[in-house]
């Protein structure tokens, strides 16, 4: 348990800037304590000890802002940034190396006992504002934009927006051997990669074409109907 806590604390470096050392993310990074609480009540949890587990994780809550169910399985190296008002579900299942903004929810929406809530992969970015609702599953190296609403899977190495979330445009995926840089917040950052506004864009071209036809047919029109006034005159 110790040494993931130690890991957890040193992958902030690598996705926040603004850390500059162990001792200052240890006081200051509500992330990093509402996973310490984490990493102890699931270890309270697992070995039967379920209210004193949930108590730990209710006064994590309290402290930090940040509601984790010590019955969730996060992996290493998991950086919550920021974190006031994420949620994070009993059944919930996060790999490694995932980044997760302020108010995301892991949420579930069935009453059912079993498997109600978000499974994330390795590498998994979610953007502020996300919420994924159910056991949906969100595949190695996605990133969930800021506010999507995910309902559905999201498929390995893609990227997804808007409400519901949809993914963006092939050209912008990140590749397992393409671009693995860390992007903040999960959201694309160029005008080009909105899905909406390329739609938008799309439909404005068509119409372009489709006013430049019917002028060319117009004009076709006219040549014979005064081809045809030409003839009768004959």
């Amino acid at each position: 348990m110790f040494k993931r806590i130690v890991n957890d604390i040193d992958s902030v470096f690598a996705r926040d800037p603004a850390a500059r050392s162990r001792l200052e993310v240890i006081l200051c990074y509500p992330g990093v304590h509402a996973l310490i609480f984490y990493r102890l009540s699931n270890w309270l949890w697992k070995h039967n000890w379920k209210v004193t587990g949930r108590f730990v994780s209710s006064l994590s809550r309290f402290l930090t802002g940040i509601e984790i169910h010590p019955g969730a399985t996060i992996g290493q190296r998991f950086f919550i940034d920021h974190g006031m008002g994420v949620v994070i579900g009993e059944t919930a299942t996060i790999g490694d190396d995932v980044t997760i903004y302020h108010d995301v929810t892991l949420g579930g929406t069935s009453l059912n006992k079993g498997l109600r809530h978000p499974q994330i992969g390795n590498n998994v970015i979610i953007g502020a504002g996300a919420q994924l609702l159910g056991p949906i599953k969100v595949a190695n190296n996605a990133r969930i934009g800021s506010n999507a609403v995910v309902v559905k899977d999201v498929e390995q190495a893609t990227t997804v927006v808007g409400i519901p979330a949809r993914p963006v445009p092939e050209s912008v995926r990140v590749r397992e051997q393409g671009d693995r840089n860390f992007k903040a917040y999960g959201t694309p950052q160029d005008e080009e990669d909105d899905p909406l506004l390329i739609t938008l864009y799309k439909l404005r071209n068509d119409l372009a074409n489709l006013q430049m036809r019917v002028t060319e047919l117009e004009g076709n029109d006219n040549g014979l109907v005064e081809s045809a006034v030409k003839w009768e005159n004959k």
